[in-house]
């Protein structure tokens, strides 16, 4: 039997190199896999949907407030010196993690759906590890990818 969990962590990285280079960068390998990132997250941007259905999931971007402005300026054409608000940082990493968990989603049991996204700047709070954590690089700067499944009835 194939174990989606490990399917879908496996997934990830290409999941979203293909949607940078397609809706961000215009061109592959910006975006690349990391062992870990070793620098703190400055004011972090949370993005998440979750997958409902016959199994649930959670796909969660964070990457800091400065490379969300990068991300919104490139995702939404704007010019490199052009003030990012709030608003813009919440479509373009909402759209991040939309596009990812869709992806996702795609690779589930018919019967699957997709939460609207939902952007913070506080997170989601957490009592536990991700079940995966793909630390990626985006020009140098660092963006990471986390799953979750829910453990003993407990909510994501």
């Amino acid at each position: 039997m194939i174990d989606t969990h490990v399917t879908l962590a496996e997934s990830v990285v290409p999941i979203t190199q293909d949607l940078f280079t397609a809706m961000i960068d215009g061109e592959p390998g910006l975006l690349t896999p990391a062992d870990a990132i070793t620098v703190p997250m400055v004011d972090p941007v949370h993005a998440w949907v979750d997958i409902v259905g016959p199994a649930h999931y959670r796909a969660l971007v964070v990457t800091p407030r400065a490379t969300a402005d990068r991300l919104a300026r490139a995702l939404l054409q704007m010019t490199p010196d052009e003030d990012v608000s709030l608003e813009d940082v919440e479509d373009a990493l909402g759209e991040v993690a939309n596009v990812v968990g869709g992806n996702l989603k795609g690779m589930l049991p018919e019967g699957s759906s997709l939460t609207l996204p939902v952007v913070d700047v506080t997170g989601p709070t957490a009592s536990r590890p991700a079940d995966h954590e793909q630390p990626l690089l985006w020009r140098g700067d660092p963006l990471v990818i986390s799953l979750w499944t829910p453990k003993n009835g407990e909510e994501l």
